[in-house]
């Protein structure tokens, strides 16, 4: 009997992630499986508690609630940002995603939500907290090293728990 994922484990899935109304948001369909170590932060708690007690081959599909995914949206991620630390030139349009810097200086991506005389008003809450996701998992490989660098890479980092969300 193959063995079963256990956290500390590091595997590789293939995955198609859904709104509730079944539009898929992301897919490693056509690409590499996505590779982490389960439990380690690298993927949405829900995400991780999926996998584990599943084996190499094994395929199946769960719903995620937001509390295990990205979180309830939020009115203190909601901000006004000056107008005047818009750099000379750029044209800003609502709904433009934009990324701006925390003080520690990370990339803290952004959506302009209102545009105003003075200010714009910026949403920081990532696009799919408040949305219950639905997986389709299959497990591509188990036993394997963690990387020594993140390997969080997923195309729109929807999967990752610590990539920037």
């Amino acid at each position: 009997m193959a063995a079963l994922v256990q956290k500390g484990d590091t595997i590789s899935v293939h995955y198609t992630g859904r709104l509730a109304g079944g539009d898929i948001f992301d897919s490693s369909e056509g690409r590499e499986p996505l590779k982490f170590t389960v439990g380690a932060g690298q993927m949405i708690p829900g995400f991780d508690a999926a996998v584990v007690g599943m084996a190499q081959g094994e395929k199946k599909t769960v719903s995620i609630a937001p509390e295990q995914a990205y979180g309830q949206r939020s009115d203190d991620f909601l901000f006004d940002f000056p107008r005047a630390n818009v750099p000379e030139g750029m044209q800003v349009e609502e709904g433009m995603q934009v990324y701006l810097q925390d003080n520690a200086g990370n990339p803290l991506p952004a959506t302009v939500v209102a545009i105003g005389e003075e200010t714009l008003k910026m949403d920081c809450n990532h696009p799919l907290a408040g949305k219950t996701l639905e997986f389709d998992i299959s497990i591509a490989e188990t036993g394997l090293k963690p990387d020594t660098a993140s390997s969080c890479t997923p195309s729109c980092g929807s999967c990752c728990g610590s990539c920037g969300s």
